[in-house]
């Protein structure tokens, strides 16, 4: 009889990846100049982490809306609140080519609610993506695109996470 994974057995599984997985990318694009790039600020423990990882880059955090304490909020002028279809876009132009490591969180348990994110997103970050700039997402947001060259992300065995070399 096999047992379904529990909902705290697939969060951990899933926080786990992802906290490799952004460890070993610091690692890739360390010594390399650029900002970093957060899609989906949610409740900021990526965020927060990513500061921890990154101390001496800007981060520039962009979601719908930011629902955290103070102390994890990110400064105005890097926090981009909106539908991304319309902040991605607005943004773009002050730091095309500036982006060394996108992240993207942008997936939800209501998949059939997430309008095809998936299908669109990475369209909007491209413009951001200095040359060899590093991507991760919990979605297959790169799949089959151009410039995007899939990578394999350690410690994703129990819950998958994607990443592309870009350009």
């Amino acid at each position: 009889m096999t047992v379904a994974r529990s909902t705290l057995d697939r969060m951990i599984d899933r926080l786990t990846a992802q906290r490799v997985a952004l460890g070993w990318a610091a690692g890739c694009v360390a010594g390399s100049p650029g900002l970093v790039m957060e899609i989906g600020l949610g409740k900021g423990r990526t965020y927060d982490h990513l500061r921890r990882l990154f101390p001496p880059r800007d981060i520039l955090v962009f979601d719908m809306w930011a629902r955290v304490p103070p102390p994890l909020r990110p400064e105005e002028d890097r926090l981009f609140l909106g539908d991304f279809r319309e902040t991605l876009p607005a943004a773009a132009e002050r730091f095309r080519g500036a982006v060394r490591l996108a992240h993207a969180d942008v997936g939800s348990a209501r998949e059939d609610e997430e309008d095809g994110i998936r299908h669109w997103i990475a369209g909007l970050i491209d413009p951001f993506l200095a040359p060899g700039a590093l991507v991760l997402s919990d979605r297959p947001i790169g799949a089959g695109r151009g410039g995007w060259e899939p990578l394999g992300v350690p410690g994703t065995e129990s819950w998958a996470y994607h990443g592309w070399r870009v350009g």
